[in-house]
């Protein structure tokens, strides 16, 4: 039947009786391709299981908070139950601990039967947004929220009838401890459809929506491909959009499209990089650029077994970090996926937007992904007693994803930072990260020149070669890509507002200029990027003296 690959562990855990129980999360609420008998359809995740894995089950039982308890399957059988027997409309509770105990006490009737040979019936039982029922935040109602998840958690451990339970949930850390620790339980993880699957998608959608796909009618794999990493849900509502305004999907606006319909989807927590920028972009670090090229070409290569797991750039502030990672990924030619401040005030929310976060990156096949500031980000071993432990869980999980093994070759992590020193030591080895680029200010002035050199013209101002000879006495060293370019800006201020030359007018902002950036806290930041660097050839040699240990100097050990 072409079932995913989710859907198979889940019947292979169930018939070998290795499980009754299923948590659901990740992609729970998207929109998913039904591998039905007769026809293919789309429908929800509760329709998946009542229609492909539970066709044959006798009852099928829902609850969700808005709807409360409700037969979705196998009336007349549920109707035998002494409970409701004889009643001409039966009222199911609605409110959670009602429901629950309802379930539990019918649950136990079918076992009875089952134990005195009258009947055995095939049961499931499917909770709907899980985490609102039993959530991990258990507040004021600690007690009646604990016993719930105690009674649900019991369902995965009564064997003595044909009992299957499905609890659907976005996040795992979202749901009651008890519940996501039990061992009878299996977790199930729903991911994003892939490239394959929104093709399988887009073909069952195809005849409704023929303006909107009429560009790719022959090859629907083309519009899939650039979608991965879209819910199936939003590539939808865009195609019936596009077809109600009897508008076409191009080559040229899918791109933006999927930008904008996955940061719609993970709701601000990420922003894609578009980067049209390339390692030609980047000023100086000629042999940093053959390094990262060489990266570039194993990975188109496929030979990943080369390739870092993740890349720290490090150096002080405004050394054009960020910009040095939008021309690697327009080299590369693969999305940059930015996380955003995914931390939040309510217990929980940070983890589940990390779950989020990562279920993305893994669906849009290869990524960089990019944290700025990693040092504050990143979380610590050992949390804070101000932050109820989110530290330490944010460290713990984004080491368990850095270091997947799965990853090489898909995923490469890229951190910056101006204060590597505070990132945890565990988080930038080897294995996470195996590759530490120090990006540096200028160390001459003919290097300086270069760099405001280029930020000017890209204003329309030419300086000339022979313009250095004047400014060399005035011209500054240790200069950042970010001091640059503000004295471009008011170069070309001047050049405007007083008409001067392009040259009188560097001259003018060069003469009493002072570093934005005090020296003391520069040559700090350039010495632990130094001490960080993983290769000496990446330091510029005037600058090697300035790490806290002198790496020309540094004895090998056995």
């Amino acid at each position: 039947m072409g079932l995913p690959r989710w859907a198979e562990d889940l019947i292979s855990q169930y018939e070998s009786g290795a499980t009754s129980q299923f948590l659901c999360y990740g992609n729970a609420n998207d929109r998913l391709l039904l591998p039905l008998a007769g026809k293919s359809e789309l429908g929800t995740l509760g329709d998946f299981l009542i229609k492909v894995l539970m066709p044959r089950f006798d009852v099928v039982l829902a609850y969700d908070l808005g709807n409360g308890l409700r037969v979705e399957k196998g009336i007349e059988v549920f109707g035998q139950w002494p409970r409701i027997k004889g009643s001409d409309i039966p009222v199911l509770p609605k409110a959670p601990r009602e429901a629950v105990e309802a379930l539990t006490q019918y649950f136990r009737y079918c076992a009875n039967l089952a134990t005195l040979g009258s009947a055995r019936l095939q049961v499931g039982c499917i909770i709907r947004g899980a985490d609102l029922v039993v959530p991990a935040s258990m507040g004021s109602s600690s007690y009646e929220t604990s016993a719930l998840a105690s009674q649900i958690r019991d369902w995965a451990a009564d064997t003595g009838h044909s009992l299957v339970s499905f609890l659907i949930t976005d996040n795992l850390t979202d749901l009651h401890p008890l519940i996501v620790n039990n061992p009878r339980a299996a977790q199930v993880k729903v991911p994003l459809p892939s490239a394959e699957d929104l093709t399988k998608a887009l073909t069952l959608m195809a005849p409704a929506y023929p303006l909107a796909l009429g560009a790719f009618a022959k090859d629907l794999a083309q519009p899939a491909g650039l979608l991965a990493g879209a819910t199936l849900s939003s590539c939808e509502a865009l195609l019936k959009t596009r077809e109600h305004l009897g508008e076409a999907l191009t080559n040229d606006d899918l791109v933006a499209v999927k930008k904008s319909l996955v940061e719609k989807d993970c709701n601000g927590l990420i922003e894609f990089i578009d980067s049209k920028r390339t390692l030609d972009d980047l000023h100086g670090q000629e042999k940093l650029k053959a390094w990262l090229r060489q990266d570039v070409a194993l990975w188109r290569a496929g030979d990943v077994q080369a390739l870092p797991m993740g890349y720290l750039i490090c150096g002080p502030v405004g050394t054009g970090k960020t910009f040095m990672v939008e021309c690697l990924a327009g080299e590369a030619g693969v999305p940059v996926v930015k996380i955003k401040n995914f931390r939040d005030k309510w217990v929980g929310s940070t983890e589940g937007n990390l779950e989020k976060i990562f279920r993305l990156i893994h669906a849009l096949g290869r990524a960089f992904v990019f944290i700025d500031e990693a040092d504050q980000a990143l979380g610590k071993r050992e949390s804070g007693a101000n932050d109820s432990g989110i530290g330490g869980r944010i460290y713990g999980m984004m080491a368990e994803e850095m270091s997947n093994p799965k990853n090489r070759g898909a995923i490469i992590w890229i951190l910056a930072s101006s204060r590597p020193d505070l990132i945890e030591v565990d988080l930038k080895r080897p294995g996470r990260v195996d590759v530490k680029i120090p990006i540096f200010p200028t160390t001459t002035p003919e290097e300086s020149f270069r760099l405001i050199r280029a930020l000017a013209k890209r204003r329309g101002l030419e300086l000339a070669d022979a313009d250095f000879a004047a400014l060399q006495p005035l011209m500054p060293i240790m200069v950042t890509p970010g001091a640059a370019e503000a004295l471009a800006v008011k170069a070309y201020r001047l050049v405007r507002t007083a008409k001067l030359s392009a040259a009188e007018a560097l001259k003018e902002c060069l003469t009493g200029y002072q570093n934005p950036v005090p020296k003391a806290t520069m040559e700090f930041q350039i010495g632990l990027a130094v001490d960080e660097a993983t290769d000496l050839d990446f330091v510029p040699a005037s600058l090697r003296s300035l790490g806290k240990r002198s790496l020309d100097a540094v004895v090998p050990h056995n």
